[in-house]
């Protein structure tokens, strides 16, 4: 898993680049990414599956701001990121989201 941070010098945004590697998703079809910036929707950021079977998506967001955010993999199974800057507890029982801080 990796999470890559860039900042825009044109304009007040950062671009965050989300990847999963193949050894975290398997054999899975598709990944989706599911947060704050995308208001929860599951089928928003679908991530696009690299010839290397690595998952990524870039998402814009305003800088100064903190995101939550989890994986969605096969509309199936929840995933956080181990890169991200922290965890909080998630509404759901014996669950944590991932947190991006940019």
């Amino acid at each position: 898993m990796s999470i890559q941070k860039q900042y825009l010098k044109s304009r007040p945004a950062c671009k965050i680049t989300f990847r999963l590697p193949k050894e975290e998703v398997g054999d899975a079809n598709q990944v989706h990414l599911v947060g704050e910036f995308n208001h929860w929707e599951h089928n928003a950021n679908q991530m696009k599956q690299l010839k290397d079977g690595t998952f990524k998506t870039v998402v814009e967001v305003n800088p100064g701001n903190e995101y939550q955010f989890r994986y969605l993999i096969d509309n199936d199974h929840w995933e956080n990121d181990a890169e991200a800057d922290k965890y909080v507890h998630s509404p759901f029982p014996d669950a944590e989201n991932s947190v991006v801080i940019v």
